[in-house]
């Protein structure tokens, strides 16, 4: 059954702060409020209204001296205890399509340092790029009670079962937007990194820019064939369909797409793709037809992945904010989690990151600028 895949591939990372035991060598047992009001003289309430920092009347000079003593006996609050006494769980659910991408440890990295703060635990669960198993995943972490879901990378690309369910729930969509919910969503500026990188390759003198898109019913590929087109149509230069391809975003897609723009009767100077795996493919097109990167032809790629300054020529690429991201998304999680009302969709600039295979005589790094779209 899914749903027992889902659950087998669920476990919990809990935080640091939400241990109550200390080690010296061996366990020792949590201290209690019990044992700090016996040492302190004083009674439970008072230890508790202490703690609690609320605003019951009490002479400063006793909370101070039980706030130093439970420090001083290492008291730790019991989240558990006090989730109960609130109605929240404390923990927030991770739906990731597999955390081997790159992006998707840095995000979850992201995330989990923006709960930190707010005392809170992650649980996670890989959806191993299968929408039904992402579906399962998401309707187990609401039977545990999480009190939100943060959803990366997903492969849900429409307005579906689980977003309905979560409709009266907290959740955020990480790289991914859907129209009814964008207020939701965390993303990268795509727009705007295409506009960025076309743009270089225009400075760079190319004219004929070949430009290899991503699948053509997600958003993500939509806002970079307009980043794309804007740079053209802002410096005079005619947009030639033929040089937008369509690719899977895998590598081999790019491989194949880059062969029939070489195949043109007047090929293009550069190539921009949508990801740098189709960009890798491109490369290794170009290679094949003999051709020398950049001398003959340009690329640049989109995401900035591990492989991009290793292969040669480097791959100039626009580096995904993904740790950024993730603190992003956490940070539009508890607002929601605090009721607060939420606003727009939170697009998060990138980096453009020159290296070789764009031609540039020297490495340099460029913020994207302007706002998105």
């Amino acid at each position: 059954m899914l749903i027992d895949k889902a659950n087998d591939c669920l476990y919990t990372i809990i935080s640091k702060q939400s241990f109550a035991l200390s080690f010296t060598g061996m366990v020792k047992v949590a201290v209690t409020i019990a044992e700090i009001a016996r040492v302190a003289g004083v009674s439970v309430s008072t230890v508790s209204r202490a703690l609690s920092n609320n605003d019951y009347p009490l002479k400063e000079e006793t909370r101070n001296r039980i706030l130093k003593l439970a420090q001083e006996m290492g008291y730790q609050p019991n989240l558990v205890a006090r989730s109960l006494q609130n109605s929240r769980s404390r923990l927030v659910g991770i739906v990731v399509d597999r955390i081997q991408n790159p992006f998707s440890a840095a995000t979850v990295q992201g995330i989990q340092d923006g709960l930190q703060s707010a005392r809170y635990s992650i649980s996670i669960a890989y959806s191993n790029r299968d929408q039904n198993l992402a579906v399962e995943a998401i309707h187990s972490f609401y039977s545990r009670q999480v009190d939100g879901v943060i959803i990366i990378n997903s492969w849900l690309h429409t307005y579906n079962d689980p977003v309905l369910a979560m409709q009266d729930r907290p959740f955020v969509f990480v790289n991914r937007r859907f129209e009814h919910f964008i207020h939701n969503c965390v993303g990268p500026g795509d727009r705007c990194g295409a506009q960025l990188a076309t743009q270089h390759l225009v400075d760079m003198g190319h004219r004929r820019i070949g430009y290899i898109n991503g699948l053509e019913d997600w958003i993500e590929s939509q806002n970079r064939l307009s980043g794309y087109r804007d740079v053209l149509e802002k410096n005079g230069i005619p947009v030639e369909e033929a040089l937008i391809c369509h690719g899977d975003w895998g590598v081999d897609s790019g491989f194949q797409v880059t062969r029939d723009l070489l195949a043109q009767e007047e090929p293009p100077t550069a190539i921009f793709a949508a990801n740098d795996m189709m960009a890798l493919g491109a490369m290794y097109a170009i290679q094949e037809a003999g051709l020398i990167i950049p001398k003959d032809i340009a690329v640049v790629g989109y995401d900035d992945r591990d492989f991009a300054a290793w292969i040669r020529p480097a791959l100039t690429t626009v580096r995904m904010p993904a740790y950024e991201m993730g603190l992003a998304a956490a940070r539009l999680l508890l607002e929601q989690i605090a009721g607060e009302e939420l606003e727009d969709a939170t697009q998060v600039p990138g980096i453009l990151i020159v290296r070789e295979s764009c031609g540039a005589k020297a490495p340099q790094s460029a913020r994207i600028t302007g706002e998105g779209h």
